[in-house]
């Protein structure tokens, strides 16, 4: 398995551990760093504009911050990688802000249906609270948002590979796991508004994420400027193809096969009828091989280096058929 993290993704798992540290500390001396970052309902007075995007680094417990992170880890590494690291960035905030635009909406639609604005307290339970209080509790937290428009990325461009998923004993594919995610946020909001779970922001995420994903599809060799994730520096274009892009030194990293096992006894048996000549000969064959095999993966490299930055600088529609074969076979190597 391979470890090692792309910059923005392991950046976010970075800023985001140090922000719930920051918060657990912050507790002890009685600052309360959801109802400072966290994103309030639009007609609250602690309401900021800034939360917005601030409280999709902020998490309710360990739990949430964990799942969130290892799902950033196992998915957004891999986006990353496929839309480049300016475009994944992208990407990834818009998700966590149409989700709290989302949830925003959401709770407005709930404050007009339940006519609120024309009372002045809220009986909870028994206890009388004023209005102002009781507005400023709707308060979202955390960067699921953001993490369901990640998976359905990748459900959208990976969606034949399986997965397992705890508990189901079976692999799945992506598609039905992303599909199957987003029905049953779709039927917990509805069903289950009140279980303190933001499934319409969840949901807004992945709405969010769909919405660019199929602009860029659209505008495949349109560069977009910075607005729309354009002129990244990443490694490689997105519009959902069947051929991905991995990091450069991935593709070329590659190293001769082994011999198979007949072939180095034949060698040896070769090797022992004539151990001068043969020896002399193997050696000069080895030689030959390795000048020849350096080589070619160097006009490989320089081949590849150069089809992505054309990809770079005019998308991948600017390919030609060759050369988007010679990627696709560069990057199965």
């Amino acid at each position: 398995m391979n470890l090692n993290m792309p910059p923005v993704t392991k950046n976010l798992i970075i800023i985001n551990l140090l922000m719930y540290l920051a918060k657990v500390v912050l507790e002890r001396y009685g600052i309360d760093f959801d109802d400072l970052l966290g994103l309030h309902f639009i007609l609250a007075s602690d309401f900021r504009p800034h939360q917005l995007f601030t409280y999709m680094f902020v998490h309710g417990g360990l739990e949430h911050i964990f799942f969130n992170m290892f799902a950033v880890w196992m998915f957004g590494r891999i986006m990353e990688q496929v839309m480049g690291s300016q475009r994944f960035l992208f990407y990834y905030i818009v998700c966590g802000l149409g989700a709290g635009l989302m949830q925003e909406g959401v709770q407005y639609i709930h404050y007009m249906y339940e006519g609120l604005g024309a009372y002045d307290s809220v009986n909870m339970e028994g206890l009388v609270v004023p209005m102002e209080t009781y507005l400023n509790r709707w308060t979202t937290v955390g960067a699921s948002g953001a993490v369901y428009g990640v998976l359905l990325s990748f459900g959208m461009t990976f969606p034949e590979e399986r997965m397992f998923i705890i508990p189901i004993p079976v692999p799945i594919k992506a598609k039905w796991f992303v599909i199957g995610y987003a029905v049953i946020e779709l039927m917990s909001a509805l069903g289950n508004p009140g279980d303190g779970i933001a499934h319409m922001a969840h949901l807004g995420g992945m709405l969010f994420g769909l919405a660019l994903i199929l602009y860029w599809r659209k505008h495949p060799g349109d560069r977009g400027g910075r607005f729309f994730g354009g002129s990244g520096n990443g490694y490689g274009g997105y519009g959902g193809y069947d051929n991905y892009f991995t990091r450069y030194e991935d593709v070329t990293n590659e190293r001769p096969q082994k011999p198979s096992l007949w072939a180095r006894f034949k060698q040896w048996l070769e090797e022992r009828r004539s151990p001068k000549t043969q020896a002399h000969s193997t050696a000069g064959t080895k030689y030959d091989q390795d000048i020849e095999w350096n080589r070619q993966k160097k006009a490989r490299e320089e081949e590849v280096d150069r089809i992505l930055t054309k990809v770079k600088e005019g998308g991948y529609e600017s390919l030609t058929a060759e050369e988007k074969r010679r990627l696709f076979d560069a990057s199965q190597r």
